[in-house]
């Protein structure tokens, strides 16, 4: 079912993801003025660097290299951060790029804006405003670059995130494109499992869609977007193939499928897996609790049925 708000049609913080290795970083645009935003900081970063000042002098090629050196290292010290959910410090890091038309900052700048939308504490109002900022700069970066996956995995995430705040009709309207981009970012990048899983809960979500949504998605499209459990069913076992274990959602979805194919047994065996999955974020939290629960409703079941014998 498509939630009506909130996370978007993805249910995912993907806060506890080994998603994205660092990519080569492209070359910074030399004459672009990084500003500097002081959001969830009381500190003052002082830009030191002569290129930034209004009386800019030609970079030779030494200090050129400096300044990507210096934006790989950040950029490997934000991914470090961002392992450890640490999405804020993320942010700081990266944010005096933010106006720069470096891709490899940005996707990470709108992904740990959309992390930080998640957290608990947020307000609606700010919530709002960090998915449509976060929105802002991964269709930025993606303009810069249409080959880079994550670009294209992102927007995913964000075009249904952002449409959300415009009802659920302009919501479904962007079904198609949300898929579209999820594709082009397997196609990018074919061993990325968490846009495999992405792909497999769109399958899951646009065949259990209730009838209200499927009777807007008529007057939406002259052919609604279809899918089956059975197509979920090879995303989902494809991304497990290709990283097993690595999202406690991914296990819960593969037991939610294979329940509504009528394959208990497998069921059984990756809710299992879900339940016991050891917690380190609430996405494992919600997994946790949502196997545990199924698995309890599979022993009430079968003691009915011994009972009855």
């Amino acid at each position: 079912m498509l939630p009506s708000t909130g996370r978007g049609l993805f249910y995912l913080a993907y806060s506890g993801l080994k998603i994205l290795k660092p990519i080569a970083v492209q070359t910074i645009n030399r004459q672009k003025l990084l500003s500097n935003r002081n959001k969830y900081n009381t500190g003052v970063f002082l830009v030191s660097l002569s290129i930034f000042t209004s009386n800019t002098k030609p970079i030779d090629d030494s200090e050129e290299n400096e300044i990507e050196e210096e934006i790989k290292s950040k950029i490997k010290e934000a991914d470090l951060l961002y392992k450890q959910n640490k999405y804020k410090e993320v942010y700081n890091l990266l944010k005096e790029y933010e106006d720069s038309s470096e891709v490899e900052v940005l996707w990470r700048l709108s992904r740990v804006l959309y992390n930080i939308s998640q957290e608990h504490e947020m307000r609606p109002d700010e919530k709002k405003a960090l998915i449509f900022e976060s929105f802002d700069i991964i269709s930025r970066s993606l303009a810069l670059d249409e080959t880079n996956f994550a670009n294209h995995k992102w927007m995913s995430i964000l075009l249904d995130a952002r449409t959300a705040y415009d009802g659920i009709k302009a919501r479904i309207s962007h079904l198609g494109s949300v898929k579209n981009h999820m594709l082009k970012a397997i196609e990018l990048n074919p061993k990325d499992a968490t846009t495999l899983y992405m792909l497999g809960l769109w399958c899951y979500q646009i065949t259990d869609m209730p009838w209200y949504q499927r009777k807007i998605a008529s007057t939406v499209f002259a052919a609604p977007p279809v899918s089956s459990y059975e197509e979920a069913l090879e995303y989902f076992i494809k991304a497990e193939e290709i990283e097993p274990r690595f999202y406690s959602q991914n296990l819960l979805m593969l037991g939610k499928t294979y329940l509504k194919l009528k394959k208990e047994d497998k069921a059984r065996y990756y809710l299992d897996l879900a339940c016991h999955y050891p917690i380190a974020t609430d996405d494992d939290h919600l997994a946790n609790k949502e196997a545990c629960e199924l698995l309890k409703k599979f022993k009430t079941i079968r003691r009915q049925k011994e009972g009855d014998v």
